[in-house]
This record gives structure tokens, C-alpha cells and sequence, in this order.
């Protein structure tokens, strides 16, 4: 009996043992499904690309509001419209200008007069020298002839100038383009009558098109003259031409003026997002698809123990190439969440895979 009771508690103790190992074989088990599969990169040193991320309006570089100098006249021809390339000293429009013309025939006809008279005073006084050397005339009538002339020319001389002021408002009746550019807008019909100064059509001068990047004072500090810049989605390229010399007191912020050599991807009045390249320069660097922004911080995942992840705030800075700066928050070497990071929360258990793509 004492064997047999040997034999069974033995027995009960195997049994038991293997029942253990097998519970503990089962949590592993477990635990190694429920741990999320993720890939890891060490942060590392790196040579990048800087920038300066703004936004801003596209605007005209020079915005020409054009008009005419004359009211109360009617526009007889319109040659231009919205879109259309014109080129300097061209025609755009021509107002009716029949009492300007006759205005101008009788200012030519009454200098051409004056003209006459004054050739004819000269031609007296040049002939009454002779005379006043053979005692013909006296001194005195030589000087009426003198006086005379200084009258005719004085005459003259006024009826030129309002021949000049004539010609000028004749071609106040002519709208031409005082430089080559763009028509943006137009705001005048043929037949209407316009007054003066007031805006007819819009050129965009030379087709020139600039961004005017908004900047906090901590970044406008960092931008110079020259620097080359990337607007987004577009890939249109610019360089900056001027930088406000301070920012605005209220808004805190000042203007970068980018040139856009060939702005065929966007347009006057859009407001676009770009960079601003300011150099190159050593940073600490984790994979784009590490940073994850979440509350409005930006965060990432640190392996340091092999199987846990754990969430650390940082602060990134400029991108390239993939790769994003991180100022604050982590140190070189450390083990960064490449690929699952969107899908884990602080403390999750993981499980290291290759990323797809690299060796194992």
C-alpha cells in the first residue's frame, strides 16, 4: 500500500509540473501574439538640408492701377482684355478726342501766326541796323524795331506753349501701357464716360509675380537676401529679393519678398505654403514616419528595454529627403519606432520586425 501511495503522489507531482510548464508555454504564447510587430531605427547625426517653413499670398510684384487724366469723355475703343500680354507704349484705349483735335488745329494755327510775325520783326530790325548806320533812321526808331522783335518772339513763345499744352491733353485721350506686362483687370466698357484718375485697367507689370512669406521674428532673423525657395505642391522656385528690416508690433511677425521668375503653377491671390533654404548644417535625424503629432505636440516612440515602447514628447525641426530634425527630446543612439508607431500608445508591448524592404 505505502508503494502504491508513493507511486500515486509521484504521479499527481509529474502531472502537475507539466501542467505549469504548459500554462507558462500558453502565457508566452499569448503575450508574444498581443505584442504589436513594429521596426526600429537609431536616431543618428546628419548633414541637412535647413529651412524655414512659411506662408503667404502670391501677389503682382508691381500692381499698376491705370487710368486716364481727362473726365467727361467717352471711351470710342477698348483693345485690350482680362489675360491679355501687352507690351510697352502699346494702345489699350482711346477716348473721343474730336474737340481735343480742334483745340489742337487752332493752337498750331495761331502759333504758326505768331511764327509769321515774329520772322517779320526780325526781318525789320536786321534791316533797320543798315539804316541807322547810313542815318536813315534815328536810334530811337532802331529801338522800336528791337522792342518790336522781343514782342513778336515773347508772342510766339506763348502761342508754342499753348500749342504744347494742347498736344498734351490730345494725348491724355490715349491710354497706352507704360510697361510690358499683363492685363488683370478691366473695368471699363466701351461707351462709357470716364472720370479722372479713376481705375480702368489693372496691368501686372513685366508678368512678374512675387510671395510674400510671413515670418515670426525668431525666423525672419535666419532669412537673407538671395536664399532660394520652394513653394509647396508646385515645385515652383523662387529667391528672396527683401526682408522687412522688423516685424510688426501688433502680429509679431515680419515679410519676406520672394521673386518668382516663372510662376506658371500659381496665381495672383492664392495663399501657399514654402520653404525658405537657409544652408545646411549637422542635426540629429529620425525617420519622417517616426513623428507622430498627437494633442497638437509631436511625439515618438523609444525602445530602450527591448519590449516595451515608451512615448517621448520632442521638438522637430526642419525636414529632407525623409528625414526630419528633432531639436529637443532624444539623444543619438536611441532605438526610434519607424514603422507602427501610429498604432501604439505609451508602454505597449512590441515585437522588433525587419523593416519591409531591409535584412532581417
Amino acid at each position: 500500500m505505502r508503494v502504491s501511495a508513493r507511486l500515486v503522489v509521484s504521479g499527481l507531482a509529474l502531472c502537475l509540473a507539466l501542467l505549469t510548464a504548459a500554462c507558462h508555454t500558453q502565457d508566452r504564447s499569448a503575450q508574444a501574439a498581443s505584442a504589436q510587430a513594429v521596426s526600429v531605427v537609431p536616431a543618428q547625426m546628419q548633414t541637412l538640408s535647413r529651412s524655414v517653413p512659411a506662408s503667404g499670398p502670391v501677389a503682382a510684384w508691381e500692381d499698376m492701377q491705370l487710368g486716364v487724366e481727362l473726365s467727361g469723355l467717352r471711351v470710342t475703343q477698348l483693345l485690350v482684355d482680362v489675360g491679355q500680354q501687352v507690351q510697352k507704349g502699346e494702345l489699350l484705349l482711346a477716348l473721343d478726342h474730336r474737340s481735343l483735335d480742334s483745340d489742337l488745329a487752332q493752337a498750331n494755327a495761331n502759333m504758326q501766326q505768331a511764327q509769321a510775325g515774329a520772322e517779320l520783326a526780325r526781318s525789320k530790325y536786321t534791316r533797320g541796323q543798315s539804316l541807322v548806320e547810313g542815318h536813315y533812321i534815328s536810334a530811337v526808331a532802331l529801338d522800336e524795331l528791337r522792342a518790336a522783335r522781343a514782342q513778336a518772339e515773347a508772342q510766339l513763345g506763348t502761342a508754342r506753349a499753348v500749342r504744347d499744352t494742347a498736344a498734351l491733353r490730345r494725348s491724355y485721350a490715349e491710354l497706352r501701357a507704360p510697361d510690358a506686362g499683363l492685363i488683370s483687370k478691366r473695368l471699363v466698357q466701351p461707351g462709357q464716360v470716364v472720370a479722372a484718375g479713376s481705375e480702368l485697367l489693372r496691368l501686372i507689370r513685366q508678368n512678374r509675380l512675387e510671395w510674400r512669406a510671413d515670418l515670426p521674428e525668431a525666423q525672419l532673423a535666419q532669412v537673407r537676401v538671395g536664399q532660394d525657395v520652394v513653394l509647396d505642391g508646385s515645385g515652383v522656385h523662387g529667391r528672396v529679393r527683401a526682408v522687412t528690416p522688423g516685424v510688426d508690433s501688433s502680429s509679431r511677425t515680419g515679410t519676406a519678398y520672394v521673386d518668382l521668375p516663372q510662376p506658371k503653377q500659381v496665381q495672383p491671390g492664392t495663399y501657399v505654403q514654402g520653404k525658405i533654404l537657409i544652408g545646411q548644417g549637422a542635426a540629429l535625424v529620425v525617420p519622417i514616419s517616426a513623428v507622430l503629432r498627437r494633442d497638437g505636440h509631436a511625439y515618438v516612440f523609444v525602445v530602450r528595454d527591448g519590449k516595451h515602447a515608451t512615448r517621448v514628447r520632442v521638438e522637430p525641426g526642419s525636414s529632407d529627403g525623409g528625414q526630419v530634425e528633432v531639436r529637443s527630446g532624444l539623444k543619438a543612439g536611441e532605438q526610434v519606432v519607424s514603422a507602427g508607431a501610429g498604432f501604439l500608445s505609451d508602454g505597449d508591448l512590441i515585437r522588433i520586425v525587419a523593416a519591409s524592404g531591409s535584412a532581417p
